[in-house]
């Protein structure tokens, strides 16, 4: 996975993805060989859904004009409240600093890693990271 992202925190959550997806329908009784082969095949399709992912954003900028057009945003009720209160307090520290910095205080990814004395990289994993534990609170609770 190194070799085809790059990125050392990439591959590690796309070779955690890998054996998440393939451990729950693997045959016990299935030989080594089948195992590499379902585990590669399954590696291919964890490899191309993040390519995908990545390259399907459009990296874009937007002038102050544009600005303009767009609406305020709606001001979150009290269960809203509530809930993110309820999520980033079942979180670990930096995960929920992250989380609050870009989504509450709508830092970018470079002033949120130089809050936290992390690189943009490891920001961006951090961030990841986060998201995907505050999903999994939420969806216990």
């Amino acid at each position: 996975m190194y070799a085809r992202v790059g990125n050392r925190a990439d591959a590690e959550d796309l070779t955690t993805d890998v054996f998440l997806a393939a451990l729950r329908p693997l045959r016990v009784s299935a030989s080594a060989p089948e195992v590499r082969a379902y585990l590669f095949a399954t590696a291919r399709t964890a490899l191309a859904a993040h390519w995908q992912r990545i390259q399907r954003h459009p990296i874009t900028t937007l002038d102050e004009g544009h600005l303009e057009l767009m609406p305020a945003p709606a001001e979150p009720g009290p269960a809203a409240r509530a809930r993110v209160e309820r999520i980033l307090a079942a979180l670990s520290g930096r995960h929920r600093r992250i989380l609050e910095l870009r989504f509450l205080c709508s830092c970018s990814l470079k002033e949120a890693a130089a809050e936290l004395g992390v690189t943009v990289a490891n920001a961006k994993v951090l961030q990841r990271r986060a998201l995907r534990q505050a999903c999994e609170v939420d969806a216990r609770s």
